[in-house]
This record gives C-alpha cells, sequence and structure tokens, in this order.
C-alpha cells in the first residue's frame, strides 16, 4: 500500500481532533477513509467536515468488516478500549488505542494477548511520549547521568476542572461509565511516564485515593501515593483536579545529581562526586557533595504529539520505522492506577504486580453501585474519549 488507511471510532473531542490532522494533511503516510459512532449528530458533524470524501457507519464492527480501512484508532470511552481492539484484530486491522488502555488490567492483558497472535500493529497514543522534555529525561536516566535512581516525585496538579465539566456527561466521574477519576482520565500519561522515564515499574504502592473530595462525584479527585521500587528507590505521586494555580513539576533524584521538570523545561543539577560514594569517603559530619551550576538543558524543538504518534504508527505499518508505543506499555499506567485504587480500598500497601481478578472484584462492586447521572441525555454516554 502506497498510504495507510485510517477510520476513526468515536467522533467525540478526541475523534474530532485526530479527524482534523488527516484532513490538514498532518499525517504523511496516512489518509482517513472512514469514520463510525453510534450518535448521528457525530456522523453528521463529520459530514460537514468530510462530505463524500470518506465513509460513515453506525457501528464499529460496520467499519471493521467493510474492506475501507486498514488501521483503526479507538477513541471512545474507556472501558470499551481493549473489546473494540481486540475485535480489530480479529478483523485484521492494525489499531491505535487512546490513553488508558483501559480501565482494569484484566481486560488490557487480554487485549495484549491477542496482539501476540496477530501480526497487525496495536499502539497506544502515549503522545506525551514525544515531549522532548521526557524523551531527554529518559535517556539521561537510562545513560546513567544521574546515577542510580534514589527518589522520584511527581505533583501534577495543573488541571483543574469545575463541577460543570462533570455534570456535562452522564457517564463522567462515574464507576459504571468512566471506572475512575483523574488518575483514569487526566492522569493516565504521567503514570505512564513516571514509570517510562526512569525505566522501571514501583514494585509496591501505598496510596489514599479521595473520592468525591472536592467535587459531587464518585471517583477520585484528589490522589497522594508513595512508591518503591525494585532498586530501593521510593516516590511520590500527587495529582488532583482542585488545585488552582496547580503545578506540574517531575524531579527524579540519583547518586549523581537531579533532574527537574517544570514549566515544559528541563534542569540538571549534577554531582562532581557521586553521593554515595562521598558519603563513605568524606571525614566531616555536615559536609555536603559538591555540586555544579544548575543548568537548563537544551531541547529539541520538535514535539508532535498525537500527529507524531499517527504518523509513526503509519510507518510502522508500513515498515519504515519502529513502533514508538505499543500498546503492551500501556498496562503499566493502568496497574499503577488500579494499585492505588486497591490500596485506598483495602487500607494497606499493595505489591505489584496487583492480583487483577482481586482488583476487578473490588471495582465489579463500586460498578453495582454506580448512579449514572440522568441531567443529559443517553447520548452523552457513548461520547467520544473524554479530556
Amino acid at each position: 500500500m502506497e498510504k495507510v488507511r485510517f477510520g476513526i471510532v468515536g467522533c467525540g473531542n478526541m475523534g474530532t481532533g485526530h479527524a482534523n490532522n488527516f484532513k490538514n494533511g498532518k499525517i504523511i503516510n496516512g489518509v482517513l477513509t472512514a469514520v463510525c459512532d453510534i450518535n448521528p449528530k457525530k456522523l453528521d458533524h463529520m459530514r460537514e467536515m468530510f462530505g463524500d470524501s470518506i465513509k460513515y457507519y453506525n457501528t464499529a464492527t460496520e467499519m471493521f468488516k467493510s474492506g475501507e480501512v486498514d488501521c483503526v484508532q479507538i477513541c471512545t470511552p474507556h472501558y470499551s478500549h481493549p473489546s473494540l481492539a481486540i475485535e480489530a484484530l480479529d478483523n485484521d486491522l492494525n489499531v491505535i488505542v487512546e490513553k488508558p488502555a483501559g480501565v482494569y488490567t484484566k481486560q488490557v492483558a487480554e487485549m495484549i494477548e491477542r496482539s501476540k497472535k496477530s501480526d497487525k500493529i496495536l499502539g497506544i497514543m502515549f503522545n506525551q511520549r514525544t515531549n522532548p522534555a521526557f524523551k531527554k529525561m529518559r535517556e539521561m536516566i537510562l545513560n546513567g547521568d544521574i546515577g542510580n535512581i534514589k527518589r522520584t516525585n511527581w505533583i501534577i496538579t495543573d488541571w483543574y476542572r469545575t463541577q460543570e465539566y462533570y455534570d456535562s456527561g452522564a457517564w463522567r466521574a462515574t464507576w459504571e461509565g468512566e471506572g475512575g477519576g483523574v488518575l483514569y482520565n487526566q492522569a493516565p500519561h504521567q503514570l505512564d511516564l513516571f514509570q517510562w522515564i526512569v525505566g522501571m515499574m514501583p514494585c509496591r504502592v501505598r496510596a489514599f485515593c479521595h473520592f468525591g473530595k472536592w467535587h459531587n462525584i464518585e471517583v477520585e479527585d484528589d490522589v497522594t501515593a508513595y512508591v518503591e521500587y525494585p532498586n530501593g528507590a521510593t516516590g511520590v505521586f500527587i495529582t488532583t483536579t482542585a488545585d488552582a494555580p496547580g503545578t506540574n513539576r517531575f524531579e527524579v533524584t540519583g547518586t549523581k545529581g537531579t533532574l527537574i521538570f517544570e514549566n515544559n523545561k528541563l534542569y540538571y543539577k549534577k554531582l562532581l562526586i557521586d553521593e554515595r560514594e562521598f558519603c563513605f569517603s568524606t571525614y566531616t559530619g555536615f559536609n555536603k557533595p559538591e555540586c555544579a551550576p544548575t543548568v537548563e538543558i537544551e531541547l529539541d524543538k520538535d514535539n508532535p504529539q498525537h500527529v507524531g504518534i499517527c504518523n509513526n504508527v503509519a510507518n510502522a505499518i508500513l515498515g519504515l520505522e519502529k513502533l514508538y508505543a505499543p500498546a503492551s506499555d500501556g498496562i503499566c499506567g493502568v496497574e499503577l492506577a488500579n494499585a492505588m485504587h486497591m490500596s485506598t480500598w483495602l487500607n494497606e500497601t499493595v505489591s505489584l504486580p496487583i492480583d487483577g481478578d482481586k482488583f476487578y472484584a473490588l471495582l465489579k462492586e463500586k460498578i453495582a453501585s454506580s448512579k449514572v447521572k440522568k441531567t443529559d441525555s443517553a447520548d452523552s454516554k457513548v461520547e467520544a474519549q473524554n479530556v
């Protein structure tokens, strides 16, 4: 094939955004040929954008079996991501799944296992991995520039949301409709980066999730989690949708220095001697290892985000480059979110990998008592991926 034919499942905010990227010619080796949505109003909006140049379908199944697409972008509510990905793979299609990969590890693991039996691409929309600051942090850490990791600390509280935001959709911020709150809606990218940048998953989590603390919602809107890593390092992850003006600061400390991400800039505090070596070789009790002047790391200007991931998947399908964000990586962030919920529900420290069946049983209890809001039309429950 000369260009990959893409289809979009779900024509809400994210689906429309991806469609615009195709319309504006930003996907070099890809072309939009079809969209689908169970909401006729969403399809009407797409017709206004594309006219007769693409095909329109009322269900994903119709589009998957149409022969009009080579790859589908799944932009639907969280619970449906794995099942739709599996159905697409069963129809011999390549797939890009929006974040999060799913709501619970059990369903994500099923999706990953199915993909292993296919020769098709299964990617995930981890567009934040294209951010030059995060790419540089990962590169420096994996290269050993800051030594052995001792501590991580991410305060990500700059996505304030009002009550109106949560009231705008019947499915929003409910266990049945969304499966979680800030951890599953706003923070999936950061949960992915939290482990991807340092190159290792935490092995233990103790979290304190507050459910409906600042808003009239069922799910968490304020989270503080403490984590431990296999190498003995520790970390803290803090997030909420209620702080104003909020903060976005990620700090990683190693034995040779510290990296600090803030205001989309990256700073490096380099020790002139490894802290562990200094600790056991100095003959004074109060001296600190000498630190070079803090420097701002020069970053690449290119930050392609969603366009970059779509272009990468198209090129991977054509055999032109390696897949940058495989969907198999998506289970990591989902597991961290699940572990934080489980730790809170059980009031104990949780070891990773978690017991997926145990978590799903706990989640089903929440779903059983969930009250999807009736304040708007039923269509809102099936709107495309929220942001």
